[in-house]
């Protein structure tokens, strides 16, 4: 007898090492799938800024990279989701799940495997809210405003007068593709000291150089009215250098309480009055942040009900899985609906936690009372009219 034990705990760590790599492997690929559209949707935002400012492409792919952990919230709960119900749904139409049943898996058992992993993901998704994503979004803001006020001179749009900083106006006809400007109008009266010149040019090019940032015009003409002379002087050149103003200094922003880690959230600067009055924002992120973890496991439980309670049928399960991906779609809109009513009332919080809790709770109970009427290895009993049938 011992050694039927033996074998059937050998038997039972196969299944649970098969169910845990599968659904592992079907979540990462749907989540990196997710990530992906993420990045191609967030990098739009940054694409004008950086062609326009002449930044590197990998500052466009830094900025894109750091927008992606605070979205982990919201596609690491689906993604897991997702691979639940692909991978048991799987099981089912293969008889792999129904051959399990029969040796005696009870839906609670078969669950298992998930319910570790979901359990890990959301441990992850907790590290991750509460201190990886904050500091990617304080990153986030802070190389934004670098870019803006390191190449704030060099945002010149095409038709207007541009105003690159005071007493220098630029204008530009076109701009090609190579980056280079066409139909150049350049008004310098930056020094008091010095005539007002009138620079004209057929092309120029913006550079960066160990000393700051310059326009290099070519094949124009500069003019200045001499008062004392009471004449227009006019200079021809085949290249003409024009220096921009140094980039302004960074203004030091208030940190938002989505780009705080989760220490600094539960101790924010008393003596900073704009933290004083966010201290309410303050709790609220701090318990979405405690929250938002669980969605992974209610989510899972979700999925787990759907497909394992009840009579298998390997002919297909659509039904029972459009069901489960519209209540976790309903969950997922009222948890945040309960987030935004939170912001305006007390009343939002308590349905955060509800929202977030109640699916998890029922659906653990409902896997245990499916369960009960297992015997010791969790073989199903027999059904008593199929026993006087026979």
């Amino acid at each position: 007898m011992g050694e039927g034990i033996n074998r059937y705990k050998d038997v039972m760590r196969i299944v649970d090492s098969y169910v845990f790599r599968n659904v592992l492997l079907a979540t990462v690929f749907i989540t990196l799938v997710l990530a992906v559209l993420i990045l191609l949707t967030q990098s739009l935002r940054f694409l004008e800024l950086v062609m326009n400012s002449g930044a590197s492409g990998l500052s466009f792919w830094i900025l894109t990279i750091l927008t992606l952990p605070k979205f982990l919230e919201v596609i690491m709960p689906l993604g897991l989701m997702a691979g639940v119900v692909f991978v048991y749904n799987r099981l089912t139409m293969d008889s792999e799940l129904i051959v399990l049943r029969a040796l005696g898996f009870s839906p609670l058992r078969l669950a298992r495997p998930a319910l570790v992993l979901s359990g890990i993901l959301a441990l992850v998704l907790f590290v991750v809210m509460g201190w990886v994503a904050p500091l990617t979004n304080a990153m986030l803001q802070k190389l934004r405003l670098e870019i803006k006020s390191e190449m704030s001179t060099l945002l010149f749009r095409e038709g207007v007068f541009n105003q690159a900083g005071k007493g220098l106006m630029v204008y530009l006809r076109d701009r090609t593709r190579k980056g280079e400007l066409e139909g150049l109008l350049i008004y310098d009266a930056r020094d008091p000291n010095v005539t007002p010149s009138t620079i004209i040019a057929n092309r120029g090019v913006l550079v960066t150089t160990d000393e700051g940032q310059q326009v290099l015009v070519y094949d124009g003409s500069r003019q200045d009215f001499d008062k004392k002379g009471k004449a227009l002087k006019r200079l021809d050149f085949s290249q003409y250098t024009i220096d921009l103003p140094e980039p302004s200094p960074i203004r030091v922003r208030w940190a938002e309480p989505e780009e705080r880690t989760f220490s600094k959230l539960l101790h924010p600067d008393l003596k900073d009055e704009s933290d004083r009055l966010h201290r309410k924002d303050f709790m609220l992120e701090v318990n979405k942040r405690i929250l938002t973890p669980f969605l992974v496991i209610s989510f899972t439980v979700i999925s787990l009900c759907a497909l394992l309670l009840g009579s298998l049928d390997r002919r297909g399960q659509s039904k029972r899985i459009i069901a489960a991906i519209s209540v976790v779609v309903v969950v997922q809109a009222l948890y945040l609906g309960a987030y935004n009513l939170a912001k305006q009332s007390d009343i939002g919080l308590p349905m955060m936690y509800l929202v977030a809790l109640l699916p998890l709770i029922g659906g653990c109970a409902l896997l245990i009372r499916d369960s009960s009427g297992c015997g010791l290895r969790g073989r199903p009993e027999p059904d008593p009219s199929q026993q006087e049938a026979s």
